[in-house]
């Protein structure tokens, strides 16, 4: 990761790593979606539409193949009559306006026959290795009958309620990496156009995005006939596809502190980089300011009703005020112009656009730091082994180096302690509980690393400097995943939050947020502090315009002339 020379260090973690920051990070040109789609476009992937059998009621199935250079993946979508009270974008929901897989492969006719028995029925059925993701959605009601009505009234849906809602389906699940039968990711970890971190689900949901704008185009048709409209594109462009995430996603972060690590790490890298250029030319500074302003209108279209985040909202409207004034006054392209940028922000801004300009003083550098999102994957294994033959004194130094803000809390005080994570007996799901009022303590899952760093740095106090780790863990292998996590550090120093994830202040949506701005993800809007909605390719090229000059920037609205 350290070809390119720095001179400016990337942040620290200790600054990084908190929670409210995490909580405010933006999509990037790292983001996996991005990924996706410029790789798809730089290597001509090809898309059909071999089957598409769906009745005037909306109810069949269609497959989507994208062929890239090697390989073929095929979308299989059932699409489902679905009654109004059955509609939930709950997780325990048992039924779903359209559910699907994504096939390794092309699809034959007793596979999609096998398939038709099992994806509707979701968790209750069972997939195989030659499936890579399963998944469902709902549609957005009232903007779903909106564009139905429109358009087979001859009439183009009203282009602000698209950017209000966002999208016509929101995913409240997409499940891989060995869910329910599906391959493992060790199955397609070593090709190139899977090697970074989800890529098999974010194409799951772009050839989703198709389906959804073709099965409204055909409910439409079904019902005004001749007089039917199409779709205009340029409207269709701003639906993408919604997301409902929930707790299930939030101790991710926590359970995979290497892939973490190498996510935030490369982007900590990426931004280093840009801010060590002395100087930018007159290209990339405009460049950078023309990408501001695009993102000045998407945030313009970002609402939410949630007190946090319209209080985030208000914050970032305001920094957006600062940040334009500053680009009023002052040069671009000498005396470390970036490296100016991002700490002018660090005392004038909030958290929200000191991350969104770390995200945009991206953008005119693709040269620069495209080429490390091969390093945002995790193929590291041997960094879960315990190096028995470390010290206690090496394994202190390590745990206070990570979690010396914890050693010194009051951890039997109840607000720091007042959660427990567990997970549901009915779903399999993670859950976060009141400690003090359910009867969950006995079922807690290990996602409070800096309580059990604390517990295990008090035990480790008690033994001579030179005595091996794994003495220790012999007599103390209640502390193995501490230790664990100690060690890791070593190799992923972005690899632990530096918050409490059990005080009664915690907010899971921030982990919500770190993860899904990794993905691509825009207009977060959480609807309590344990799930949030997004939304994922509005803006993004249809498969049919996809090329080398849509692949990138379609996250940032064009301006109108």
């Amino acid at each position: 990761m350290n070809n390119v020379s720095t001179d400016i260090p990337r942040r620290d973690p200790a600054q990084v790593m908190r929670l409210s920051r995490l909580g405010s990070l933006h999509q990037c040109r790292l983001s996996f979606m991005r990924q996706l789609t410029r790789r798809m476009a730089r290597e001509n992937w090809a898309f059909t539409r071999p089957v598409f059998e769906i009745d005037e009621n909306g109810v069949g199935h269609a497959v989507y193949t994208a062929q890239g250079p090697d390989r073929a993946y095929s979308l299989v979508a059932f699409a489902h009559d679905l009654p109004p009270e059955q509609r939930s974008d709950r997780v325990i929901a048992e039924a779903w306006d359209a559910t699907f897989a994504l096939f390794d492969g092309i699809p034959t006719e007793n596979d999609i026959q096998r398939l038709s028995q099992n994806v509707p029925l979701q968790e209750a059925g069972r997939v195989s290795e030659s499936e890579l993701s399963l998944s469902r959605a709902n549609r957005s009601v009232r903007l779903w009958k909106h564009v139905v009505d429109n358009l087979a009234a001859g009439q183009q849906p009203d282009l602000e309620q698209i950017h209000k809602v966002g999208y016509l389906m929101r995913t409240t699940a997409v499940y891989g990496s060995g869910k329910f039968g599906a391959a493992d990711r060790e199955k397609i970890a070593n090709r190139p156009e899977l090697h970074a971190p989800f890529q098999a689900e974010m194409l799951s949901v772009y050839l989703t995005r198709t389906f959804v704008r073709d099965l409204v185009q055909h409910m439409a048709l079904a019902k005004g006939g001749m007089q039917t409209a199409d779709l205009d594109p340029e409207i269709a462009q701003w639906l993408g596809i919604g997301n409902s995430t929930g707790l299930g996603m939030a101790p991710f972060i926590v359970n995979h502190p290497v892939l973490f690590n190498n996510w935030i790490m490369t982007r900590e890298e990426a931004l280093a980089r840009v801010r060590s250029l002395q100087t930018a030319s007159e290209d990339e500074a405009r460049h950078f300011r023309e990408i501001y302003d695009r993102s000045k209108l998407s945030m313009s279209w970002w609402r939410s009703e949630h007190p946090v985040q319209i209080e985030k909202l208000a914050s970032l409207n305001a920094d957006l005020a600062a940040i334009t004034s500053y680009l009023d006054q002052n040069d671009l392209t000498q005396d470390h112009p970036w490296d100016r940028l991002i700490r002018w922000s660090e005392t004038a801004l909030g958290e929200e656009g000191q991350e969104l300009l770390a995200s945009l003083v991206l953008e005119p550098y693709g040269d620069l730091v495209d080429g490390l999102t091969g390093c945002m994957a995790d193929g590291n294994a041997q960094a879960q082994v315990i190096n028995g033959g470390m010290t206690v004194d090496q394994v202190r130094t390590a745990i206070q180096d990570r979690f010396g803000w914890a050693l010194d809390l009051e951890w039997s005080a109840e607000a720091n302690c007042a959660r427990a994570w567990y997970v549901s007996e009915e779903k399999l799901e993670p859950r976060l509980g009141e400690r003090f009022e359910e009867p969950i303590a006995e079922f807690e899952q290990p996602l409070a690393p800096a309580r059990d760093a604390a517990l295990a740095y008090a035990d480790l106090e008690n033994w001579q400097d030179d005595r091996s780790i794994a003495e220790f863990l012999l007599r103390h292998p209640e502390h193995r995943h501490t230790i664990r996590r100690a060690q890791i550090g070593l190799v992923a120093p972005y690899g632990e939050l530096r918050d409490n994830t059990i005080s009664a202040g915690v907010m899971p949506i921030d982990m919500l947020r770190a993860k899904l701005s990794f993905f691509g993800a825009t207009h977060f809007d959480p609807r309590s502090d344990r799930w949030v909605r997004i939304c994922m390719y509005a803006g993004a090229p249809y498969p049919e315009d996809l090329n080398a000059k849509t692949a990138d920037l379609w996250v940032y609205p064009e301006l109108s002339q």
